[in-house]
């Protein structure tokens, strides 16, 4: 069932970027979902990030390791994330718990950050997460050769 589900996002995905190149953040979002488990209360924070991905304004992955990564669902949009050069997520004692953490947006102009809530953290089958977006990238190239021995005829 899963992998229908992942093959279903993959062609809807496809369909989106097929003039573009590139996933949108929605695409995206849909794509990290597929590969997340059911929510959890909190993970255990290293003191920094691995990296991060934006998935829209009001959600984002976070890699606490190179193959950890968590699905947070933040509590309405946050400002300037599609365009954040950084982020700091809060913690307790070393853990990010849903409801009571915060990611904060920085680098977005002189303003105030304001804090953006996590409501939802799911934990992201990493391994499964890079095989799909590698079977993407596959396919637009696929795509995109096919394309242009169309147009050669």
């Amino acid at each position: 069932m899963k992998n229908l589900l992942v093959a279903l996002i993959a062609a809807a995905a496809l369909a989106g970027c097929a003039t573009t190149g590139k996933l949108s953040s929605g695409e995206r979002l849909e794509l990290y979902k597929a590969h997340a488990g059911e929510p959890v209360k909190d993970f255990q924070y290293f003191g920094s990030l691995n990296g991060w991905t934006e998935l829209g304004d009001s959600a984002l992955a976070v890699w606490t390791r190179p193959n950890q990564a968590w699905l947070l669902d933040l509590g309405g949009p946050c400002l300037d994330l599609s365009y954040a050069p950084a982020i700091t997520v809060t913690n307790m004692m070393g853990r990010v718990s849903a409801r009571f953490d915060r990611v904060i947006v920085h680098g977005s102009g002189p303003g105030p950050h304001i804090p953006c809530r996590i409501d939802s953290i799911r934990p992201l089958d990493v391994k499964a997460l890079r095989a799909s977006e590698k079977e993407l990238r596959e396919a637009k190239i696929a795509e995109r050769a096919a394309e242009q021995g169309s147009e050669a005829d």
